[in-house]
């Protein structure tokens, strides 16, 4: 099997979801088994994909495919995720960033990423430094790609082998949905459910801020004094920035830090018609004879005029 194909993980979609929250830390390696156990499926019975448990800010994606392909035959799917990218994203280790992007797609079954081979040079230039990913070794028609550098791929080229019913029995001209998630950014909640540090943190307790300390790990503590006098201590990773201040009275829920999320997720949708050549050998021989047959019409018609015009002058 080529390089693009080659096996990794079971469960490559936190490779895009949380595996590129996580993306400069080393504990990103133990996600995608976590995915594998909790997500079989990247999307579920509602038709939301599992991205959004990890990217909970909703964002555009667009999706384009051709109206039809021929069997075995390869097309392109174009991915485009916008976002500003004068913008920065807050770093796993608080420092700021670009975004990173990725994306899921959900291809019909016997469809799949086309080989080196198979591209033309034209397709193969745009695919450069794309690394395809088969979601597990039996689900080659869900394709993840990312993290990727948002900058140079926030458009992405998905170059996909059409199937043969030919040849794969399961495969009918039919009409194929294709489902996409999109995201670009950092997530807000790692996959055990924690809080990531992309994220508005909130006080625990109401009262009246005593002390903001700042640890030599970055992260902050701010200690709330409620009104019975106990000491509440809310625990701030590097990357948020503290808007309240010493001596602030603050009610329990209010924002402690701003939201510096700037990125998010989006789903798209589209339908591909799996075109039996012998229905376009049948249209194509179809339009040949109308065409012919309006000729002779026309031919026809004018003779008709000629006899006319002889019988009038006689």
């Amino acid at each position: 099997m080529n390089s693009w194909m080659s096996f990794v993980s079971r469960s490559m979609f936190t490779a895009v979801g949380c595996f590129m929250m996580l993306l400069n830390t080393a504990s990103a390696e133990a996600y995608p088994i976590f995915a594998q156990q909790n997500y079989p499926e990247p999307r579920e019975a509602t038709g939301r994909i599992v991205c959004a448990n990890c990217h909970l800010a909703q964002k555009p994606v667009d999706l384009e495919t051709p109206q039809a392909v021929l069997p075995n035959s390869v097309f392109e799917a174009v991915v485009k995720i916008p976002y500003d990218q004068q913008v920065k994203q807050v770093l796993a280790n608080g420092k700021k960033g670009g975004l990173n992007v990725g994306a899921v797609l959900i291809l019909p079954e016997g469809f799949e990423i086309a080989p080196p081979e198979k591209l033309s040079t034209e397709v193969a230039e745009k695919v450069k430094g794309i690394y395809f990913q088969p979601y597990s070794p039996e689900r080659k028609n869900i394709v993840v790609v990312g993290p990727l550098p948002g900058k140079k791929y926030n458009e992405m080229t998905f170059p996909i082998l059409a199937p043969d019913p030919a040849t794969d029995s399961s495969v009918h001209y039919l009409n194929y949905p294709i489902y996409l998630g999109g995201n670009r950014g950092r997530g807000q909640v790692y996959p055990d459910g924690k809080k990531s540090n992309n994220n508005l943190y909130n006080a625990s307790g109401g009262g009246v801020v005593r002390s903001i300390t700042t640890k030599e790990s970055g992260e902050r503590e701010v200690l709330i004094e409620t009104k019975d006098s106990a000491n509440v201590v809310d625990i701030i990773p590097p990357g948020p920035t503290v808007v309240v201040k010493q001596g602030q009275s603050i009610k329990e829920g209010d924002a402690l830090t701003n939201n510096p999320n700037v990125g998010g997720f989006g789903q798209a949708e589209t339908e591909i018609i799996l075109q039996n050549p012998a229905r376009v050998q049948g249209l194509i021989v179809f339009l040949a004879f109308t065409t012919i047959g309006q000729v002779f019409l026309v031919i026809k018609k004018k003779q008709f005029e000629k006899v006319q015009l002889v019988e009038m002058n006689f």
